[in-house]
């Protein structure tokens, strides 16, 4: 492109911009500075939505069908135009799905199961395990003894409404939370126990809890090196990656990491944080309206819409509102939920002594469903880790927006992260999926493994499930939002219309992940939230120092302010 194409370009962006923000929004541009700024960035996304439109069409003219009937689809349903797009999206992602899965889930071999079948470890739960271990034994075991603190924080004891920030500790806490407790703490249970035995509960609960020492570290950090212009948090690891290892001289480094991490984050907000969620709360609607002849089943595209609406309403409002909403979603959804789990529990209160008995014979006994001890340990690390995401890089983004004045005290709030989530949650489906013995059902999978535990004792369940389905995948979006919005600003700036733009495609792409499965794509995208935890890792081994600091100035002023 020519350098008078470009400058032309600019100046009938710059027009348009202006009238376009002075009609909408009332925002105005002054000079001839901000008018080729503007134009400039506007430019540059012109081209990104060009060529994202240019692949979507592609993606859905490539690979035409054979126009032929075939047998087996004579009597079955007639392909749609979302059946198309999804198995042309499928085929043109799965190459390079695959070789992302290969490379961030690369497992090696640690044992065997009772077949012979090979029992292998991810190289990136060991990343992630490592490092939150280093990390409970490196702050003293913060994660068992700072309980007391860490409440009294989330009330607001020692915060003012003056403190810089957007939201309280607690909305911080919520709109994080709701990130984490999803579909995973329902059906990724399941999956571990399924394949695992009880035993794999011991080791998810663990997990969780040396994960909380990860969640204090990465979240101190998120607040102390975070930005904030005219009031608007901008934070996460994009910001102490650049931040951080630029006060150690490993600013280029840090530079390269941060834009690496914003990339993997944007991905995955479009991906298993929404349209994943998307598709499953569909599918489970479908499920209590009638299953294959329901209105829902013949018009996806119509859930996904109303969804899209639902969350473009709150995310609008940026974290302000996603936190206000989240904070009262959490509670209730969780609430709903573990009421509904404590009441199978009592109901069958006889079994609970032979459920922990189960859970802590299956941990250690050698002959462990799925390939002894290992194997069992496996499948208990890897639901921790994909359920409460500790040391992943997503719930600093969320926790620096905490009003406060001091860093850590936003990491002691953020701990109890995954104890909500992986040991409250998560735990509580295992006892029911473990005292109705559902997961020794060959017929039974997944969420259906969740579902038919429940239904036992609570024959209406699967209409609550269908509604907590739908509230976790709801809190689930509108929280990646803006995890994928702040990585968005740090790659294309922070102005009103990159934001709007952002919001827009995320707005698209949960109509179509309600629409179509795209497995190929929600694989490729777990892989980029995985992906995360390299860079993020790094940062905390790094800067730990700077956390330890920051952890005993808070504790000086709370004692000081404890014995006032």
């Amino acid at each position: 492109m020519s350098k008078i194409f470009k400058t032309r370009l600019d100046l009938f962006l710059s027009g348009f911009f202006v009238r376009l923000m002075r009609q909408r929004t009332g925002f105005y541009l002054v000079g001839p500075k901000a008018f080729t700024q503007s134009a400039r960035v506007m430019r540059k996304q012109c081209f990104l939505l060009g060529f994202l439109l240019l692949l979507f069409t592609g993606l859905t003219l490539a690979n035409e069908p054979d126009v032929s009937p075939k047998p087996e689809e004579k009597e079955g349903k007639p392909k749609t135009f979302f059946t198309e797009l999804d198995e042309n999206l499928n085929e043109t992602f799965k190459p390079v799905s695959e070789f992302v899965d290969d490379t961030v889930f690369y497992s090696v071999e640690v044992t065997q199961d009772d077949k012979g079948a090979p029992i292998k470890m991810p190289l990136v739960l060991v990343w992630l395990g490592t490092a939150a271990i280093v990390l409970t034994i490196y702050f003293k075991f913060i994660n068992f003894r700072s309980w007391r603190l860490a409440m009294r924080t989330v009330r607001g004891r020692y915060s003012k409404d003056t403190d810089p920030g957007e939201v309280t500790h607690f909305q911080a806490l919520s709109a994080a939370v709701s990130g984490t407790v999803g579909l995973g703490n329902i059906a990724g249970v399941a999956i571990a126990i399924s394949l695992g035995g009880p035993g794999a509960t011991f080791w998810m609960i663990l997990m969780g809890l040396l994960g909380m020492a990860s969640k204090f570290c990465e979240c101190t950090l998120g607040v102390k090196y975070r930005t904030i212009v005219n009031g608007k948090v901008y934070g996460g690891p994009m910001q102490y990656l650049t931040k951080g290892l630029g006060e150690m001289g490993m600013k280029p480094l840090g530079v390269f990491l941060a834009g690496f991490f914003a990339i993997m984050c944007i991905g995955g907000s479009f991906g298993g944080g929404n349209m994943y969620q998307a598709n499953q709360a569909c599918s489970q609607l479908i499920e209590v309206s009638g299953g294959e002849g329901s209105f829902f089943d013949q018009n996806r595209w119509v859930f996904g819409v109303a969804l899209a609406i639902l969350v473009g309403l709150v995310i609008i409002g940026g974290i302000k509102s996603i936190a206000t909403t989240t904070a009262f979603i959490v509670p209730f959804m969780c609430g709903i939920y573990m009421l509904t789990g404590l009441i199978v529990i009592l109901s069958n209160i006889g079994q609970l002594g032979e459920a922990f008995g189960l859970i802590f014979q299956g941990a250690f006994a050698p002959t462990a469903v799925g390939g002894g001890i290992v194997g069992v340990l496996i499948q208990g690390i890897k639901r921790a880790a994909f359920s409460n995401e500790a040391g992943i890089g997503s719930a600093p983004i969320a926790h620096s927006a905490a009003k406060t004045n001091y860093p850590a005290s936003e990491g002691i709030v953020a701990l109890l992260e995954p104890f909500l989530d992986t040991v409250l949650v998560c735990t509580t489906t295992a006892l029911v999926i473990i005292m109705a013995g559902t997961y020794n059902d060959p017929g039974l999978e997944g969420v259906n493994v969740t579902s038919a535990a429940f239904e036992k004792s609570i024959s209406w369940f699967p209409y609550i499930l269908a509604v907590a389905v739908i509230l976790f995948a709801f809190s689930t979006m509108i929280s990646w939002s803006y995890y994928g919005l702040q990585a968005w600003a740090h790659l294309f700036g922070r102005s009103k219309q990159a934001e709007i733009i952002y919001k827009l495609i995320f707005c698209l792409f949960i109509v179509l992940g309600s629409a179509i499965s795209v497995g190929s794509v929600i694989n490729f995208s777990d892989g980029m939230i995985f992906a995360m935890s390299l860079p993020n890792v790094i940062a905390m081994y790094l800067l730990m120092p700077r956390v330890k600091e920051e952890y005993n100035r808070y504790l000086e002023y709370t004692d000081e302010f404890d014995s006032k």
